[in-house]
């Protein structure tokens, strides 16, 4: 997530730069046919570009209406990851006579966001990290979960057969949510907590796994592919046709030439849109418009340990070059 003003827009030409020259050599070649080797019937009418071009604007602004609100619900989700987080929190401090199995609860709980931010960033084939304009520009941030094994960071919470034990599983989150049901059962049946206080916990961690739930959901179902493929190709469709479209209009101008500035500037606003839809439609795959769900882990985390009364907490992250994840 950018947590700057704004992306700057040599940044933005640098990363929309290959598109640039590829829409360049889409205007130069039919204009230089049309003018010097008297190509005139490559002109086609204005009004088949206009036509198919706004039904591009259509399939476009659905595109992105739609991206954006994965987006938007990825983020009310880990906004909600944390509010529960807070509340576990307060009932494993208040409702368990035990500080030792208040401090496992707790524990356990940050080993949950660890494991399931983790599996959020896993790559799938229909993400778009790997595409060079993409991968080029992750040099100017950091990804959290690619610094660091979660072996690592799991250890730092839970160790011996437990950590074994997740480690081994297929849905690691889901594991640790089945440790904690277990744990607190086991504290109901020692007296450790009274009847009303074990219900509410329950309630409290099937409330975890619905967040957990509509995150994996955002996760692997993406933007459906039918409507990415003809978003696609509509727009390839426009900037390839443009150019002809243009080339009598400003002939009649006498300034033929003028064809390439202003069919790149156009087609480049639709190809911008697209390559922006599709950097936002994965919201966590890691790139530079990911929700936060690092930050937002060292967040729970902190706030779980103050509510223990710990003062030595780990910082909260750090930007780099605006971005944080």
């Amino acid at each position: 997530m950018n947590v700057g003003r704004s992306y700057r827009l040599r940044e933005f030409f640098v990363w929309t730069r290959r598109e640039i020259y590829l829409l360049l050599a889409l205007a130069i070649v039919p204009v230089s046919l049309y003018e010097l080797a008297g190509w005139h019937w490559l002109s086609i009418p204005w009004t088949v570009v206009a036509l198919i071009g706004t039904a591009t604007v259509l399939i476009v602004s659905f595109n992105n209406t739609q991206t954006y609100a994965r987006t938007v619900e990825a983020q009310q989700v880990w906004t909600a990851i944390r509010s529960s987080s807070k509340a576990w929190g307060l009932m494993s401090r208040d409702y368990v006579r035990n500080p030792d199995a208040t401090r496992e609860l707790v524990n356990r709980h940050i080993a949950w966001v660890t494991a399931l931010r983790y599996q959020m960033r896993r790559q799938r084939a229909w993400e778009s990290t790997s595409r060079s304009t993409n991968a080029e520009y992750q040099t100017n941030y950091s990804v959290p979960e690619h610094e660091s094994p979660l072996e690592t960071e799991l250890a730092r919470y839970i160790q011996g057969d437990a950590l074994a034990a997740v480690l081994a599983s297929r849905s690691k989150p889901t594991l640790l949510m089945s440790q904690q049901s277990e744990a607190i059962r086991n504290m109901f049946a020692r007296g450790e907590i009274v009847i009303n206080f074990f219900i509410e916990m329950e309630k409290g961690i099937k409330e975890l796994l619905d967040h957990q739930g509509r995150s994996e959901r955002l996760k692997n179902f993406p933007y459906p592919r039918q409507y990415a493929i003809v978003n696609a190709l509509f727009i390839r469709l426009f900037c390839i046709l443009l150019p002809f479209g243009l080339l009598k209009e400003f002939d009649a101008l006498h300034r033929v030439w003028l064809v390439v500035p202003f069919s790149v500037l156009i087609s480049w606003m639709y190809t911008s849109l697209l390559q922006v839809g599709e950097s936002t439609e994965n919201p966590f795959e890691g790139g530079a418009n990911d929700v936060p769900i690092a930050q937002i882990a060292r967040m729970v985390e902190v706030e779980l340990r103050t509510l223990l009364g710990d003062v030595d907490v780990p910082p909260l992250l750090q930007p780099k070059n605006n971005i944080i994840l």
